[in-house]
């Protein structure tokens, strides 16, 4: 940091973005080795830098200011915006009003009754042993008649029908257990398992669901387990539970993943409009089919760090990119700036000249091997290349992380890695499970990941090409005016010569995926926006501006500009050994060409960005309040340093590294 008149006592920064993110310029660049070559991926030497991810450009030439984003979680706060533009926030952990949950609430089964007429007839359609373990799982429950009793696994049965009449058996003799079937210990086996539930917990067989048992689950045995509710569900309910998530310094899979253990219920299960930050506290939507919320509220007196609230019943779940965009507070702490108008200018710079909308770090992860590295990987069919990449050790991460993942490096011991490694890391866990069940399968591996966070891999490397196209495109034409061949959204009716797209673009969350990929269902006729290709007639007319210019995320129902940026896309993906056109192997989810495509606006002005410059004494304190703060009326205490706090709302998110000097505010990109 150079010398200032505000470094000591420093200031602090706080700014939120609507509708896109704004990426900060790290304090000093790294080093590395080339990130990819035709047919082969290289890890990086050093942590990932903007410069390699194609961030190079800015809006305005105005000098700036340094300050620290994300020193604590506390101070990145995101709050997703809906599609109809509400700002979501926890206001209430109450049960929804209006709603006799008094009627699913039966009373719990009587399970002190004598059974053994029942324990008798099951004997003689599954053995003695499934009838022990029946009797014991019985007792059990009559000791302690909770949801969380650990159910049985019956012996392996080849037979479907004679499975059919074991799941009729207990759907007709023990309302208060729920049947399913699963893949037996050496995965060719079927074998039906038994579990406790209340009623609302979904009693009754759910031999007539056809959903794969292919996925992990982290219920409590560790099979896999698909909870899809009670099949008697009240009519004048809608069949989905919407309720909002409030977790601190977690990602929205991990939380989920955490509420889906403790309810038995695999995590893919829920239903999500974005994935947030990790880093940061945040509130977002979610749903869960059939649920009732009275399950869902009792676990809040049990969860660390996260918390369910504002429930209400709704007819369809959510799906990615089911969002407006994502509202931002965001303090920078450790601001270092020539003077206090030096400040002012620069956040007032932004907000009135807006900034480049490139895909921010966190799209690429933190570490020193990218997630586009992976991507590119999968795009060339490289499986083992692929899960090499994401097991790896790499710069940055916590010490019993690495230790955990340079262990697995030289022993290659599975079972020994996993006790070491940490539950958040998802996907290593998915592989190294999948690896240990089958060894060698790589592409199998890679399929067990939860598709949301597999899908995060090719995403961000249409996000790499986005932004080096981003680039050449500001570098070349410039900011002040639409050029001959770029792509807009359509101002006119006619849909010649148009293409027909979302106009809701693509999340720019870390482990989010394009709505175009991920829903299969039409899009609403209010949604759909054209996108033409601008003409020598559009300039004479001056119909369009910059601000209506898009680029393309590569996929195959979209186009490219016609003008030269267009080459950057081939030639950059044609280096790293993929085409654009035709994919390299079969796997439909790994390739470009099974991938519809998207667009995204090239330039953003911040909507409703507010700003304010605050002091304050202890590095501790959080200086913005988070929901829990608003609900419980409480306030942040003692500003008395520098801080500069700003307000508005963004579909994309700020880019940075974690807790490091990175900003020039008004270098807005």
């Amino acid at each position: 940091m150079r010398a200032s008149p505000f470094q000591n006592p420093p200031l602090l920064a706080a700014l939120l973005l609507k509708p896109f993110f704004f990426p900060f310029r790290p304090s000093s660049s790294s080093s590395s080795s080339s990130l990819s070559l035709p047919g082969k991926t290289l890890a990086m030497a050093k942590t990932l830098d903007e410069s390699h991810v194609g961030i190079s450009c800015y809006v305005s030439s105005l000098p700036g200011f340094r300050g620290v984003l994300k020193q604590r979680y506390a101070d990145f706060i995101v709050n997703e915006v809906d599609g109809d533009g509400k700002i979501v926030r926890l206001t209430t952990v109450d049960l929804p009003p209006n709603v006799d949950d008094d009627k699913e609430e039966e009373k719990s089964p009587s399970i002190d009754k004598d059974y053994s007429s029942e324990i008798e007839s099951f004997r003689s359609l599954c053995g003695d042993a499934d009838a022990e373990a029946l009797k014991e799982l019985l007792g059990r429950i009559s000791s302690s008649p909770e949801s969380d009793v650990l159910p049985i696994i019956l012996s392996p049965d080849s037979d479907k029908s004679h499975r059919a009449d074991v799941h009729n058996f207990f759907k007709k003799n023990f309302n208060f257990l729920v049947t399913d079937t699963v893949e037996g210990s050496d995965g060719n086996e079927r074998c039906i398992r038994v579990r406790f539930s209340l009623k609302e917990a979904g009693g009754g067989s759910r031999r007539g669901k056809k959903r794969k048992n292919t996925g992990h689950s982290d219920s409590n045995d560790g099979r896999p387990f698909d909870s899809r509710g009670s099949d008697s569900w009240p009519e004048h309910l809608g069949k989905f539970l919407r309720f909002h998530l409030y977790k601190e310094n977690k990602d929205t899979q991990e939380a989920l993943g955490v509420i889906g253990k403790m309810l038995g219920i695999q995590q893919r299960s829920f239903g999500f409009a974005g994935t947030k930050d990790k880093r940061s506290i945040s509130t977002q939507r979610a749903t869960i089919f059939k649920l009732h919320a009275n399950r869902l509220a009792a676990l809040n007196s049990r969860l660390f760090g996260i918390k369910v609230g504002d429930f209400s019943y709704v007819r369809e779940g959510l799906v990615l990119g089911q969002l407006f965009g994502n509202r931002f507070t965001i303090t920078l702490r450790g601001v270092v700036a020539d003077s206090e108008e030096t400040v002012k200018t620069a956040a007032d710079g932004l907000g009135k000249n807006g900034f480049i909308n490139y895909y921010g770090l966190q799209r690429f992860g933190s570490g020193s091997v990218p997630t586009h590295l992976v991507g590119a990987a999968l795009l060339r069919g490289e499986w083992k290349d692929a899960v090499y990449l994401i097991l790896d050790p790499r710069e940055g991460e916590r010490a019993d992380v690495r230790e955990a993942r340079e262990f697995y490096k030289e022993h290659g011991n599975i079972d020994a890695t996993l006790r070491k490694l940490p539950r958040h890391l998802v996907a290593e866990r998915a592989v190294l499970q999948c690896l240990k069940k089958c060894p060698g399968n790589y592409l199998q591996a890679l399929k067990a990941i939860p598709r949301t966070l597999r899908m995060m891999y090719v995403h961000s490397y249409q996000s790499y090409l986005w932004n080096h196209a981003v680039s050449m495109r500001v570098q070349k034409y410039g900011v002040s005016q639409v050029a001959l061949g770029d792509l807009v959204y359509c101002k006119d009716s006619s849909p010649v010569d148009m293409v027909k797209v979302d106009s809701s673009e693509t999340e720019d969350d870390l482990n989010d995926g394009s709505l175009l990929e991920e829903s299969g269902e039409e899009i609403p006729d209010e949604k759909v926006q054209f996108v033409k290709t601008v003409d020598s007639e559009d300039l004479q007319k001056g119909t369009y501006t910059f601000e209506d210019v898009v680029l393309p995320l590569p996929g195959s129902r979209i186009i490219y500009p016609g003008n030269e940026v267009a080459n950057l896309y081939h030639e950059m993906a044609t280096k790293d050994g993929i085409s654009l056109i035709e994919s390299a192997h079969g796997v439909k989810e790994f390739s470009i060409t099974s991938m519809k495509g998207g667009y995204r606006r090239v330039f953003q002005r911040p909507i409703d960005y507010r700003w304010e410059l605050r002091t304050y004494t202890d590095d501790n304190i959080s200086l913005a309040e988070t929901d829990l703060d608003i609900m419980s009326k409480s306030t942040p205490s003692d500003l008395t340093r520098k801080e500069l706090l700003t307000n508005g709302d963004s579909a994309k998110k700020l880019a940075s590294q974690k807790s490091k000097v990175v900003c020039y505010l008004c270098r807005c990109r």
